[in-house]
């Protein structure tokens, strides 16, 4: 049995990309866009209802087949400036780590500074700070791959 503990963390990303805040924005707002970068091939699940209110699932699996579910509800959208969203992870519908995250676009000439800062509380032990900062870290970086990659055929 695990035994109960609680972490709290907070963690600030900043990272450039060369666009303006409108096409940065909208790679979060649009649902196949997101699907791509931030759940990715492994996600046996991706919806998004881009409203405040809306809720965003993505589910997939552990290496050890254990169900994992990423569930987030947006509180404050403002377009192409501002996002901010709870979420929940939860291994087999336990939630190990809640959080609360503000993403920033500042235009900054003819490319964007996206600051990314969350605020969560590790559960059980489940899951780490860093590990949480490192898998921001590679969204953040899989999102460049989207926005840089050639134009994708309809």
């Amino acid at each position: 049995m695990t035994e109960a503990s609680v972490v709290n963390s907070t963690f600030t990303i900043e990272h450039d990309y060369a666009i303006g805040p409108t096409r940065l924005f909208e790679a979060w707002a649009d649902p196949d866009t997101k699907a791509r970068w931030f759940a990715g091939a492994a996600a046996d699940h991706h919806e998004l209802d881009f409203k405040v209110g809306g809720l965003e699932i993505t589910r997939g699996r552990t290496g050890e087949g254990e169900l994992l579910t990423f569930a987030s509800r947006y509180h404050d959208i403002v377009v192409g400036e501002r996002i901010v969203y709870s979420s929940t992870l939860s291994v087999r519908e336990a939630p190990v780590t809640v959080s609360l995250t503000t993403v920033q676009f500042q235009p900054q000439g003819d490319h964007t500074t996206l600051t990314l800062t969350e605020h969560a509380v590790y559960l059980d032990g489940h899951e780490q700070p860093k590990w949480r900062e490192h898998g921001t870290r590679h969204h953040l970086a899989t999102l460049e791959a989207e926005l840089t990659a050639p134009l994708r055929q309809i």
